[in-house]
C-alpha cells in the first residue's frame, strides 16, 4: 500500500493575503469585549449571499422589496430563526443563546459558495470553534457540513480532523482526543432515547481517545469510550467501548483484529462476567 501524504496547495499570493486580512478582521470583531455576534452574523451573511446590494435594514424596509426577499433577509439574522437544539428540554438557554449566532454562521457559510473553498473554510471554522467549543486545541480542521447539537459541550484536542457531513451530537458531551480523525458521514452521539418512551432521554458523555479513527458512515452511540489508537470501521455501529488498538467492525461493532503497532497489553483477553473466587 502506497504512503500518500497530503500535498501542499497554494493560492495566488494576492488571494491568500486578502483572506488573511479578512479572517484577522473577523477574529478581532469576534473577540471584541462588547461584540454583538448576532448582528455580526447577520451582516456577514448579507455580504456573502447578497454582495453589492444596499444596506440590510434599508433593503428590508423598502416597499419595493418582495415578500420572498424579505423572508430570505430575515433568515440571515439568527434572532429570526430557531434551531433544533433550542427545543431540547436540557438545553442551557443562556449558553446556547451565546453560541447560536456562530452555529448559524457556520452552517450558513458552509451552504454558500465560500464553504467549498478548503483553504478559507478550514480556517474560518477553526476560528468559530474557538468561540463555540468548551475547548479546542491547535490545528483543528473541519470540512463542510459538520453539525453539532449545542456546540458548547465539545472538547477537542490537538490536530483533530473532521471530514464532510459529520454529526457531532454533543447533548451529553463529546470529547475528542489528540489526532482524532472522523471520516465522511460518521455520527457521534451522546444521547439516547428509551425504547418505551421517546421523551425519556439519557445523556452520556462519549469519548474518543487519542489517535482514534472513525471511518466512513460509522456510528458511535452515547456513552461509548473508543480507546486510544483504535478504529471503528466503515458502516460499523459502536454500541460498547472499543479497546485501545483494536479494530471494530460490524453491527454491533466487534473487534476483528489488533493493530500491529499495539503494545503487548492490547492483546490480553477481556474477562467477561467473571469474579475472582477465594480459595
Amino acid at each position: 500500500m502506497a504512503l500518500l501524504p497530503l500535498r501542499t496547495v497554494r493560492l495566488p499570493t494576492a488571494a491568500e493575503q486578502f483572506y488573511d486580512g479578512w479572517l484577522a478582521d473577523l477574529e478581532a470583531q469576534l473577540a471584541a469585549p462588547k461584540a454583538d455576534w448576532y448582528r455580526l452574523t447577520r451582516e456577514l451573511l448579507f455580504q456573502i449571499y447578497h454582495p453589492g446590494l444596499p444596506e440590510y435594514d434599508a433593503l428590508l424596509q423598502d416597499p419595493a422589496t418582495s415578500d420572498a426577499t424579505r423572508v430570505a433577509l430575515l433568515g440571515l439574522d439568527p434572532r429570526n430563526v430557531t434551531m433544533e437544539p433550542e427545543y431540547y428540554a436540557e438545553v442551557d438557554a443562556d449558553r446556547f443563546a451565546r453560541v447560536k449566532p456562530l452555529l448559524w454562521l457556520w452552517q450558513s457559510f458552509d451552504r454558500s459558495p465560500l464553504g467549498h473553498n478548503v483553504h478559507l473554510g478550514v480556517r474560518f471554522r477553526r476560528l468559530l470553534a474557538q468561540h463555540i467549543f468548551a475547548r479546542v486545541g491547535r490545528n483543528f480542521k473541519a470540512f463542510q457540513y459538520v453539525e453539532f447539537s449545542f456546540g458548547y459541550n465539545m472538547e477537542v484536542g490537538d490536530d483533530v480532523v473532521v471530514h464532510r457531513n459529520v454529526l457531532l451530537d454533543d447533548r451529553g458531551g463529546i470529547v475528542l482526543g489528540d489526532r482524532v480523525s472522523i471520516s465522511d458521514y460518521a455520527n457521534i452521539y451522546s444521547h439516547t432515547h428509551s425504547i418505551v418512551d421517546q421523551k425519556d432521554v439519557t445523556n452520556a458523555r462519549t469519548v474518543l481517545e487519542d489517535d482514534v479513527r472513525i471511518t466512513y458512515h460509522a456510528t458511535v452511540l452515547a456513552g461509548v469510550r473508543v480507546g486510544k489508537n483504535s478504529m471503528v470501521g466503515a458502516n460499523a455501529v459502536a454500541t460498547k467501548d472499543v479497546r485501545p488498538y483494536h479494530v471494530n467492525v460490524g453491527i454491533p461493532a466487534k473487534s476483528i483484529r489488533v493493530k500491529p503497532n499495539a503494545p503487548p497489553e492490547a492483546y490480553v483477553s477481556e474477562r467477561v462476567g467473571r469474579r475472582d473466587r477465594e480459595p
